[in-house]
């Protein structure tokens, strides 16, 4: 993943935000706040794998989850930025689905009624429908009935304004990013800061869209190609949650790639599609993991693979997953955390109020224990802190 030099006195600027920076921002991103401390790996000093590319990462490694989604509307340029301006050593700028033209968005998922305003289009009522996504009746607006001019008159939305009300500030303010887009303000960024800024990318659903006469991997494999980071050492990871996916993204590009692995007893869809009775509890076994790594470099698990809970919700001991990947050479970036007690395991909560933060120091803290290269965050800057804490310790 590139390699990191010191930050420039822009860059360093700009890279360095605490909560309270994030809190006072203004709406249009311009930094209000005073500036936060300096990254954990700056600081601290921090490991690294060794080597180029990703290893050349700090470990662990803390990834904003689709941006900083605790703070902006998910999948935007606000929400990317503001990752980038906190210091996120990997922003998650893209969940990637196609158009009805053929063009790659960032989207969490294909249906959109809840991440855009496109319910307030009266022009596009009659694309509401219900499809089997994935073997789940889902009713909405799907990207693949839009065109891309079309889905850039949409505006997005806070997806979960139950939980993060003060999001919903920013409701309407950014419009629905193209993959290339991405790309452009990736490769815009890395030369202002003269570093290379890190992303991942994920395909979201590869065997409904193939089926449909839409295929992911080859869309996504010609736009790295055409922007030169398609190699080994390039600064973008790949993932899915199927398997096959990432084995047809491994014989297109070069990038380093990521096993999604959701709870033990699912099964990828690309799996059910296929009839392999195999589950992600078959996966996480020293056999599985030894065949994910003939084809990926990394596994995506849910933190639960790493550390399950018990029927409260308590955190109970962490499995052998880490020590496994390992020992097949996989790295590990589990998903996800998050600060409000609501998404906590059940130890870390405080208070009664679901959407108020919990302990999310303490969290954070157990699950770096266990080893793990990396981890997923919609609060990058919390997860910033508490790596230097950890580092320290």
């Amino acid at each position: 993943m590139g390699m990191r030099k010191s930050q420039e006195s822009r860059g360093s600027q700009l890279g360095r935000r605490s909560v309270l920076g994030a809190a006072v921002l203004g709406a249009g991103g311009a930094v209000l706040g005073a500036p936060g401390v300096a990254s954990a790996d700056e600081r601290s000093g921090g490991g690294h794998h060794g080597g180029g590319g990703y290893k050349s990462l700090p470990v662990p490694t803390v990834i904003a989850h689709r941006g900083t989604s605790g703070y902006r509307p998910e999948h935007t340029f606000g929400s990317y930025q503001l990752a980038l301006e906190m210091g996120a050593h990997v922003i998650e700028a893209g969940d990637l689905v196609p158009t009805k033209d053929g063009h790659l968005v960032c989207r969490h998922e294909p249906e959109i009624g809840g991440t855009t305003d496109v319910s307030a289009h009266p022009e596009f009522a009659g694309r509401k429908t219900t499809k089997s996504l994935d073997g789940v009746a889902t009713t909405g607006w799907f990207t693949e009935d839009f065109t891309l001019a079309e889905l850039k008159t949409l505006r997005a939305k806070e997806r979960i304004p139950a939980n993060r009300q003060r999001n919903t500030l920013y409701d309407g303010r950014w419009e629905i990013p193209t993959f290339e887009e991405v790309l452009t303000w990736r490769e815009r960024q890395s030369r202002e800061r003269g570093k290379e800024v890190w992303i991942h990318v994920e395909t979201k659903h590869p065997t409904y869209f193939r089926r449909l006469g839409l295929g992911l991997e080859e869309r996504v494999a010609t736009l790295l190609r055409k922007y030169g980071v398609n190699k080994k050492n390039s600064p973008v990871f790949l993932q899915s949650f199927e398997p096959t996916s990432i084995q047809r993204l491994n014989k297109l590009v070069d990038n380093p790639l990521v096993v999604l692995l959701s709870t033990a007893n699912s099964r990828p869809w690309d799996f059910v599609d296929a009839g392999d009775p195999r589950t992600v509890a078959d996966l996480i076994t020293p056999m599985g993991l030894d065949e994910i790594a003939s084809y990926a470099q990394g596994i995506g698990p849910t933190l639960d693979l790493v550390i399950p809970k018990d029927k409260d919700g308590k955190l109970l001991a962490p499995t052998t997953l880490v020590k496994d990947a390992h020992a097949a050479g996989l790295i590990l970036h589990p998903y996800t955390m998050r600060n409000e007690n609501t998404f906590l395991p059940a130890d870390f909560k405080k208070g009664t109020d679901p959407n108020a933060y919990g302990d999310a120091f303490g969290a954070f803290k157990t699950y770096l224990a266990t080893g793990i290269d990396g981890i997923f965050s919609d609060n990058c800057d919390t997860a910033l802190l508490a790596r230097e804490d950890f580092l320290k310790a």
